[in-house]
């Protein structure tokens, strides 16, 4: 989805439209990954139809709406553990998405990956990553390749406010100013490390005065209003584009949900989430569409449509094969015959 970088009413929708279905996807993934809910959304023993560690990103999504609605199928990806809107603002399939949540067959990776490592390398995601800050040295890479190869593509590379506190972070931003590479670096800044306040934890200014002390422009936005992040993020990518090397979004956003699925989040302040809520960027978007002159029902509609469409990839992924047994000793790197460690 390429739109102007000065959304209209037309842009507004359509980014509204990725929104509500990064929402639909997260509110369903979080009630399946607990288990015993209600009758649809357990298994047969009661336990959650997604299992393990699920990190959701309600509350987040106008950061990846904004941005990604300026790339293309060739351009690169790198996501986070909380990676689910990142994929699908990168325009992976839903259906496929849900399936490889619930570990089965017709996943994206065969349901190996899982939620914290899925990837769909047809559109250019490259995939989420269970290790903080590792998809920093990832899309570097990547953007290299693109620079070296002569691709008129860039690399995205997202990251949360925690890993600028980790070596990846110094590392990736300095050979990536150093060789003016493709890449726009978007801090996903959400408040929240796990369950420690990132802000006692981070010395200085942040990430916008890190990678500036690395010669890497950044640029300051609020995450949760979807048009402004939009706007600024088509700048820097065309920036970019036009060979102006590495550039840094630091959108501040906030998780309205726990670290994971199941977590409560009960060590917050409450005033702090009741706040945080006001600012829901879905509110926001359709407060700024009705100022410009939008109907509320037609960004509702698209509410109902997410809905619906996240209810029919929840009956394929229930539907769907589970993985052979075969199916373990494939997508297996071989060390070569007779090696050990």
């Amino acid at each position: 989805m390429n739109l102007s970088a000065h959304p209209d009413i037309h842009t507004l929708h359509e980014l509204y439209r990725c929104m509500s279905r990064i929402r639909a996807f997260e509110d369903a993934a979080e009630v399946i990954s607990q288990g015993g809910v209600s009758a649809y959304n357990k298994t047969a023993d009661g336990s959650a139809k997604v299992r393990g560690p699920l990190h959701l990103s309600t509350g987040q999504e106008a950061v990846p709406a904004g941005v990604c609605a300026h790339l293309g199928a060739q351009d690169l990806l790198t996501s986070t553990h909380r990676g689910h809107g990142h994929t699908l603002a990168k325009g992976a399939d839903l259906a496929g998405m849900m399936c490889e949540l619930y570990g089965k067959a017709t996943g994206f990776n065969g349901g190996k990956g899982g939620s914290m490592h899925i990837a769909d390398f047809s559109v250019g995601m490259l995939g989420a990553n269970g290790v903080v800050a590792a998809g920093l040295p990832i899309a570097v890479g990547a953007a290299h390749a693109q620079k070296l190869q002569g691709r008129q593509a860039i690399t995205v590379c997202f990251f949360g406010d925690g890993a600028i506190n980790r070596g990846p972070f110094l590392e990736s931003l300095n050979w990536a100013s150093i060789h003016q590479l493709p890449v726009l670096f978007v801090c996903e800044d959400n408040r929240w490390s796990a369950t420690t306040a990132s802000a006692p934890m981070i010395a200085g200014e942040g990430a916008s005065a890190r990678s500036a002390s690395l010669s890497i422009p950044a640029t300051q936005v609020d995450g949760n209003e979807v048009w402004r992040v939009h706007a600024l993020a088509g700048q820097l990518i065309a920036d970019i584009r036009a060979g102006g090397g590495p550039r840094l979004l630091h959108a501040s956003t906030y998780r309205l949900k726990g670290h994971v699925s199941v977590d409560l989040a009960a060590y917050r302040d409450p005033e702090e989430l009741r706040l945080a809520q006001l600012r829901d960027p879905l509110l926001r978007a359709q407060a700024h569409y009705q100022a410009l002159g939008g109907a509320l029902g037609d960004l509702q509609a698209l509410d109902a449509a997410a809905a619906a469409e996240v209810a029919e990839a929840m009956a394929q992924a229930d539907a769907a094969p589970w993985p052979e047994a075969s199916a373990a000793y494939s997508d297996i790197q071989s060390t070569g015959e007779g090696m050990w460690f």
